[in-house]
């Protein structure tokens, strides 16, 4: 049976979490110049490439369109990255979880410290390409650090949703279906690339329940010096699917490691 009473969080979580963060000290060189080399790349090819032919996106020249989309869509991918391969791993292959678990801790300590963790990467991710743009001129004023908790609050919401997806999982071939037919097409119609406006109205209506829209309303016009709008409501969609997920995937995680 499946236990679906309320999450019991704690500060226990903070153990999990210093775990993690100190292996991936470990390979802090090589992360770090991946952190700040792929979004240069996707910059400097789609933004200065695109941006010729296309001009002004939204009335936002396209750099800097594209830049405040990929700050949104890397929080999403590391997020999920981190929550289903990395977090994965340790659960299914390296039997993590359950050494954790022989601790005074319990399955919603450590997947509380999974999902903080994978919302650090995303911030980290995240940071990275706002010192790229931050470079590049393409950031309008100081406005910009209250991006900081909406990405760690994005990353947490897709750390969430991915996590339901490992409590499921067998193997990692699950998570090419997720990546294929969830993140992909969220990435291709949340307004990463080009306006919600550019779509059919049903589907952008569709898509305006996806959570990464929410993310983007908040964090573009933070980035390029305009009005922020519906600030309430982007902040409580993204809260209802963290919470939502994290609750589902904690019912599902205490059947599976606790039996």
């Amino acid at each position: 049976m499946f236990d679906f009473s309320p999450p019991r969080l704690s500060w226990r979580f903070l153990p999990v979490w210093r775990r993690n963060f100190n292996v991936w000290r470990k390979l802090l060189a090589p992360s770090i110049v991946g952190n700040f080399g792929e979004p240069l790349l996707y910059l400097l090819a789609l933004g200065y490439g695109f941006g010729r032919l296309i001009g002004e996106v939204g009335g936002l020249p396209y750099m800097v369109f594209l830049a405040t989309g990929i700050v949104c869509s890397s929080a999403m991918m590391a997020a999920s990255f981190e929550a289903m391969y990395s977090a994965f791993t340790r659960m299914h292959m390296q039997q993590t979880w359950a050494a954790m678990l022989h601790a005074p801790l319990e399955v919603e300590d450590v997947l509380l410290g999974e999902v903080v963790w994978a919302a650090t990467k995303a911030l980290i991710n995240s940071g990275a390409i706002l010192l790229v743009a931050f470079a590049m001129g393409l950031i309008a004023d100081w406005r910009a650090v209250w991006v900081l908790p909406v990405v760690l609050l994005t990353g947490g919401c897709f750390a969430c949703m991915a996590m339901v997806v490992t409590a499921l999982a067998r193997n990692y071939d699950v998570f090419t279906y997720y990546f294929t037919l969830v993140l992909t097409p969220m990435l291709l119609l949340s307004g990463v690339f080009f306006p919600l406006e550019q779509l059919p109205p049903a589907i952008a209506a569709g898509a305006r329940l996806l959570p990464l829209v929410h993310s983007i309303e908040l964090i573009r016009p933070l980035l390029t010096g305009g009005e922020v709008g519906s600030v309430g409501l982007h902040f409580l969609v993204m809260l209802l699917y963290t919470v939502a997920a994290f609750w589902l995937c904690t019912a599902i995680l205490r059947r599976r490691l606790r039996g």
